[in-house]
């Protein structure tokens, strides 16, 4: 995270004498980045978060397989033809993924348990729904738009309110936002299309009794269910600059230009491998000769995934595209606008339309993404040859 919080209580010092009010001593944990060479927060428990009384390996789920993109072609996935049998942890069912990242969607109406992720941070955007994020630093209220970004090794679960339906974005290593966006001292610059302001963060402790408490933990080597001999939820306050926060979309500011801006521009967060990009309702291009459309185009040396959120994408009419749809345009493939689609939006400029109201979700990725199970299970078939019709 780029700036310093405190939620609770925490002593003066760090690493000195913080006392209970039997006289007992708070537990100390000190959560790092990168070998404690990086982003750190000192959480202070009321037991010791090193005691567990049980540990089971866990038979991970059947549908983790990954298929080459083969032949090579563009893709389009139907997550509303998708219904989990879980929750928004265990329920999730992967799309593609490759070495640096996973992309699962689920959708879910109960409680997850308690899990920690050790393999890299996740992002979880919330297509639709709200739902309570509980962890070891505090809650998030999360609600439709919502990135809510986790930093490895955060015992959290999730707590929906009615069904949520989430894009999960599992990386390798850390979520962070652009580098371009912040001073050398992590502040926010003037031309960052988003601001410390927009970020929320747990505002208070959440403290919760309980004891033999089970929590899933992924690691490189699989998956294991430690029991812990007290609630995880036990942190009376921490500080520091690593955390769970939430971001979203709508708060996201588009950068415009005169002629359509290229993909860049729409960068929210960046992973080892791969970007996080926010397709926003912006101002359409001005200069009077523009094309205020997407031009054909290849990204060299990445694979596009676009999750459609909300609004009109007129530049897809015509291709099947519609809310909830997922299009993979892999690198080898050319892509654009429909045919007609340029004209389309040529005519309502001149009719007096002034801007766009698209909402996508875009992770581009530099390495090849593999197909999923779950992909192939609600492919359009037919969507490869649409620019052919």
């Amino acid at each position: 995270m780029p700036y310093y919080r405190v939620v609770g209580e925490v002593p003066r010092k760090r690493h000195t004498q913080f006392r209970r009010p039997d006289g007992g001593l708070y537990a100390e944990e000190l959560m790092g980045e990168e070998g404690f060479s990086s982003d750190s927060s000192l959480l202070y428990h009321r037991y010791l978060p090193t005691a567990i009384v049980k540990a089971e390996a866990v038979t991970p789920p059947a549908d983790l397989r990954l298929d080459p993109n083969l032949p090579l072609s563009p893709r389009h996935f139907r997550t509303q033809d998708l219904s989990s049998a879980g929750d928004l942890v265990a329920g999730r069912m992967q799309l593609a993924g490759n070495a640096d990242v996973r992309l699962s969607y689920a959708t879910s109406d109960r409680p997850s348990e308690l899990y920690r992720n050790s393999m890299g941070d996740e992002c979880v955007y919330v297509q639709a729904g709200r739902a309570r994020f509980e962890s070891t630093y505090g809650v998030i209220e999360a609600g439709a738009g919502d990135y809510i970004v986790i930093p490895t090794g955060t015992i959290h679960r999730w707590v929906p309110d009615g069904r949520v339906n989430v894009l999960a974005i599992e990386a390798s290593g850390h979520i962070r936002p652009p580098k371009r966006y912040l001073s050398q001292y992590g502040q926010f610059l003037e031309h960052a299309p988003y601001c410390e302001r927009d970020l929320r963060g747990p505002a208070e402790p959440l403290v919760v009794e309980g004891e033999e408490v089970p929590v899933l933990v992924r690691t490189r080597g699989g998956l294991t269910r430690l029991v812990y001999r007290n609630h995880p939820f036990d942190v009376v306050g921490w500080d520091g600059y690593l955390y769970p926060f939430a971001f979203n979309i709508n708060d996201f500011e588009p950068i415009v230009k005169k002629t359509h801006a290229p993909p860049p521009v729409h960068q929210t967060f960046e992973g080892p491998g791969f970007v996080v990009c926010s397709f926003c309702p912006r101002p359409l291009d001005f200069h009077p000769e523009s094309v205020p459309i997407p031009y054909n185009h290849h990204n060299v040396d990445s694979d596009e995934f676009m999750f459609y959120v909300g609004g009109d994408y007129s530049a897809r009419q015509g291709s099947g595209i519609d809310v909830g749809s997922i299009s993979l345009h892999p690198a080898g493939f050319t892509h654009g606008p429909q045919p007609g689609a340029v004209e389309a939006v040529i005519d309502a400029v001149s009719r007096g339309i002034t801007t766009t109201s698209e909402m996508a979700v875009m992770i581009d990725t530099f390495r090849p993404l593999d197909l999923g199970q779950a992909a192939l299970t609600c492919e359009d078939p037919g969507y490869a040859w649409t620019w052919a019709r």
